[in-house]
C-alpha cells in the first residue's frame, strides 16, 4: 500500500463551504480492481473512524461529504474520504456493484490495520457510495452507517417496487443515519428500528451544508456510545 505525507494538502472542495481540515496521509492502498486512494484527516486521541465513499462517477470533492467530515471531526472522529479504483484511474463510469464493493472493502480492511486500528469505524457515503458501505457493513466490521443521499429508486420509478433498493438499508443491523433532501427526485427511505432519517433543504445534490453537518454530528457519538465514550479532539 503507497502512503504519502502531506503537509498541507488543499482539502475536499464543498462548493460553497470547505472543510477546514489538512489532509496529512494520503493513502493509495492494493484493491481486486486496481488502487484506491484514501484521503485522511487524522485527530489525537479519535474516538472513531468515519469511512465515505463518493457517489456514482462522482469525486469526494462534493458539499454534503465535505460537511459530513467537518462533523466527524468535531466530535473527535478520524475521517476517510475514499477514492474508488475506476475513479483514481481517471474513468467516470461506474463499474458493477461486485467490484464496488470488493475494493470498498479492500480499503476498509488497509484502513483498520493501519490509520484506524483500535477504533470503531462508521462506514458511508453519497449516492451510490451509501449503498456500497450498506452492502458492505456486516463483512467491514462497522458499527454504524452514514448515508447521504440515498437513493432509494431512480428518479420518477417510485411506484415500481421492483427498483427500490430498500432492501439494501433493511439489511444492515446496524444504527443507520440516513440525510436526505426534501426534494430528492431518488425517493427518501422510511425510518427504521435502527435507521434515522433527517430530511434537509435541497434535492439529490445535498448542499445544505449546515444542515448535515448537525445531523452527523448530534448522531455519531450516539451511534457508538456502546462501543467507547466520545468527546471532541481537535484535529492534528
Amino acid at each position: 500500500m503507497r502512503r504519502r505525507a502531506r503537509g498541507s494538502t488543499e482539502p475536499p472542495s464543498s462548493g460553497e463551504s470547505r472543510p477546514e481540515l489538512d489532509a496529512r496521509v494520503i493513502l493509495e492502498p492494493a484493491t481486486p480492481h486496481g488502487a484506491a486512494r484514501a484521503h485522511l484527516w487524522l485527530v489525537e486521541s479519535a474516538v472513531g473512524g468515519l469511512v465515505l465513499g463518493h457517489g456514482a462517477g462522482a469525486s469526494i470533492e462534493t458539499p454534503d461529504l465535505a460537511a459530513a467530515a467537518r462533523a466527524a471531526g468535531s466530535v473527535g472522529f478520524s475521517v476517510a474520504l475514499v477514492e474508488q479504483p475506476y475513479r483514481v484511474a481517471g474513468r467516470r463510469t461506474q463499474p458493477p456493484a461486485a467490484q464496488l464493493d470488493a475494493s470498498w472493502l479492500a480499503v476498509i480492511a488497509a484502513l483498520r490495520d493501519g490509520s484506524l486500528r483500535d477504533v470503531p469505524v462508521v462506514v458511508g457515503g453519497r449516492s451510490a457510495g451509501a449503498r456500497v458501505a450498506c452492502r458492505t457493513a456486516g463483512a467491514a466490521g462497522a458499527v454504524a452507517v452514514v448515508c447521504l443521499a440515498f437513493p432509494l429508486h431512480p428518479p420518477g420509478r417510485g411506484g415500481d417496487p421492483s427498483k427500490s433498493r430498500l432492501g439494501e438499508l433493511e439489511a444492515v443491523r446496524l444504527p443507520v443515519l440516513v440525510v436526505q433532501g426534501e426534494r430528492d427526485p431518488f425517493g427518501t427511505p422510511p425510518e427504521g428500528p435502527r435507521r434515522k432519517v433527517v430530511r434537509v433543504p435541497g434535492t439529490h445534490a445535498l448542499r445544505s451544508t449546515a444542515a448535515i453537518e448537525t445531523a452527523v454530528a448530534e448522531w455519531l457519538p450516539k451511534a457508538i456510545a456502546h462501543e467507547r465514550p466520545t468527546s471532541a479532539r481537535p484535529w492534528r
